[in-house]
């Protein structure tokens, strides 16, 4: 297809011009893991440590692995709780089992961390990412050939998209919305499915509808490469049943400033740009790098961003961490 031609095209020049050839490494893919993993000995609470909550979406991923890597060049004990869900990873933050994370989508992840934060179980400690995009989509060639650009335009071509909206990972707050607005008949999608299933298998299935040039919806979210693959056409919600994303936020267990407030600190000066988190994952799924060598070439390539991360931040000996960092 044309379309696919000339998205590709312009991904290739995105890439051109953020200088993403900087990170490639040519090694080899992570493999992702399913279900919940609380098996390493680390645990939250501790002193001159932390332990950061993962699940398996590559902009939180490298991002963990930042700051794992930068923290531990100055002398603190940074580890990774990896593939949790999102249930476990904010009910693990609420007992203090987990100290960070760095993943907190927000609005769309208020139903699970709202009473949390309200009830001083987790704290808020500052925006990650800004300008981020999560809702159901469809490809642009879809939406302009069928005329779909809200939620309201699906039901009219039900048979085209098979009744289905293709989802991420079981249990996600992204599915349970769509599951809560198909069992309401929202939008008249009542006889609708949600199918539920990892990260790549919803992008495999979605490259496979473009290929066959079949109309699909699919649950997406900015940044990622995805964007531009598939030139993703947002869906306008009207009646206002999906809580959407704005925003990325870093949280912390309730008194963890006041455990480490040097990490904490840390952690509140992490910023990234959507065009940084959208490198990390082309790197990891279209190009094949570790996660670790992504973040390690990341900071290599950016001193003065990991200035500014570390400003105001003494390191385990009580010394300037920039300095530390930089010797």
């Amino acid at each position: 297809m044309t379309h696919r031609t000339t998205t590709r095209g312009a991904r290739l020049a995105v890439v051109a011009t953020l200088g993403l050839g900087a990170l490639l490494t040519g090694c080899a893919s992570d493999a992702d893991g399913a279900g919940d993993d609380f098996a390493s000995s680390s645990s939250g609470g501790g002193t001159d440590s932390v332990v950061l909550a993962e699940q398996p979406w590559v902009d939180l991923q490298v991002e963990n692995e930042i700051a794992v890597q930068v923290l531990e060049q100055i002398g603190y004990d940074a580890s990774i709780k990896k593939n949790l869900s999102v249930e476990n990873a904010a009910s693990a933050l609420g007992t203090g089992d987990i100290d960070a994370y760095l993943g907190n989508w927000w609005p769309s992840q208020e139903p699970t961390f709202g009473e949390l934060i309200d009830g001083g179980d987790v704290d808020v400690v500052s925006t990650l990412v800004t300008g981020t995009e999560y809702a159901p989509a469809v490809p642009g060639d879809v939406a302009q050939e069928l005329g779909v650009s809200s939620l309201a335009d699906l039901d009219e071509h039900a048979d085209e998209f098979g009744r289905k909206i293709y989802g991420i990972e079981a249990g996600s707050p992204g599915n349970e919305t769509i599951q809560a607005a198909i069992d309401a008949d929202a939008y008249g999608l009542g006889d609708w499915e949600l199918v539920a299933s990892g990260t790549p298998a919803m992008l495999a299935q979605v490259t496979k509808a473009q290929k066959a040039g079949d109309p699909i919806v699919f649950l997406a979210w900015s940044p990622h490469w995805m964007t531009v693959e598939f030139d993703t056409v947002f869906l306008e919600d009207p009646e206002e049943v999906w809580g959407g994303a704005g925003e990325i936020r870093t949280v912390t267990r309730a008194g963890f400033a006041d455990d480490n407030p040097e990490i904490n600190e840390f952690l509140g000066n992490l910023t990234f740009t959507t065009d940084q988190a959208g490198e990390f994952y082309y790197a990891h799924d279209k190009d094949g790098q570790e996660l670790a060598d992504i973040a390690a070439a990341w900071i290599e390539a950016n001193p003065d961003t990991v200035a500014t991360f570390l400003d105001g931040v003494e390191d385990a000996d009580g010394e300037p961490a920039a300095q530390a960092f930089a010797s």
